[in-house]
């Protein structure tokens, strides 16, 4: 069967949510749904639930619909994707014909972090999650610095074979690689920019979105960036590119999302509260991100 169409599709700017906690370190449901309505009012056009800025792997299932159901409540115009990574098939297939029967538009999928699977493992292991929840289309997620293995770009050729796999959020941060993907992109596929610091160049060579997350503090001016690189508004481009990327460093700092955390407490926006082994950040990159997100024109709370 054939994914359902999808209105993420060609593509826009993608929020990859935080999942707000309480100081007891369970679910701030309210937080979440403030955190949705706010990044959609900022301009997302899709949002990305239970990936690793939300903590994913540290929720338990019941915990995983609670939250999918709050973002779907509160996701007005904007598509949900739910993230369906594990390291085994038969779980990552799992969560994927949940995020179909919660409701879903899509799903994103980590490549198998950890076990290392062969290219020819890596297509088998998403043609069965597309067999699981057959009307929904698959973002393909690589991000070889948290799964210790590469999508090359022969792989990515493979899986857009598959009907479902109808996207790829790249994240290798090898711009050249970024360049060879882009220049052999099949019709009605997309390529999204998984680096907020490689949106621009990411967009120049030929993605047509990003799945972003500084735009939970600041969807709208990753928004506008997003809008002037697609546009070829360069000079606004590198404008909005100057005066966001201390930003963009300082979320980088340490493991995502521990400095994301800090930036949405910093803006009013959510707890800083995490879960175990991810501690709280450093006092040095919450001074980053104060002056970070001054310079980004948000008000931080002291």
């Amino acid at each position: 069967m054939m994914p359902t169409p999808c209105p993420l599709f060609g593509a826009g700017l993608g929020v990859a949510l935080a999942t707000p906690l309480h100081d007891d370190g369970t679910l701030d449901l309210p937080a979440l749904a403030g955190l949705v309505r706010h990044v959609v009012a900022g301009g997302a056009d899709f949002v990305v639930a239970l990936g690793s800025t939300g903590e994913a792997a540290t929720l338990d299932p019941d915990e995983r619909d609670q939250v999918v159901v709050t973002t779907l409540a509160h996701r007005g115009g904007a598509a949900v994707f739910v993230g369906a990574g594990a390291s085994a098939t038969a779980q990552a297939a799992a969560f994927a014909a949940r995020a179909q029967q919660l409701g879903a538009d899509g799903v994103l999928v980590v490549v198998p972090p950890y076990v290392k699977p062969t290219p020819a493992g890596i297509v088998a292991h998403f043609a069965a999650i597309g067999d699981a929840a057959p009307s929904l289309p698959i973002v393909a997620y690589n991000v070889p610095s948290r799964t210790g293995c590469n999508l090359r770009p022969e792989t990515v050729a493979a899986l857009w074979q598959l009907p479902h796999v109808v996207a790829l959020k790249e994240s290798s941060g090898d711009l050249l690689q970024i360049v060879r993907i882009a220049a052999a992109l099949p019709p009605g596929r997309v390529l999204l920019a998984g680096d907020d610091a490689l949106l621009l160049p990411s967009v120049a060579v030929g993605a047509t979105g990003v799945i972003s997350v500084a735009a939970n503090v600041v969807p709208k001016r990753v928004a506008a960036l997003l809008a002037a690189a697609r546009a070829g508004a360069l000079a606004r481009a590198h404008e909005l590119q100057r005066s966001l990327l201390p930003l963009f460093d300082a979320l980088a700092a340490e493991p995502n999302p521990i400095p994301l955390k800090t930036a949405l407490a910093l803006a009013g926006l959510a707890g800083p509260t995490l879960r175990a082994p991810l501690t709280v950040a450093e006092p040095t990159t919450r001074e980053r991100l104060q002056r970070a997100l001054h310079q980004a024109e948000v008000v931080a709370h002291a």
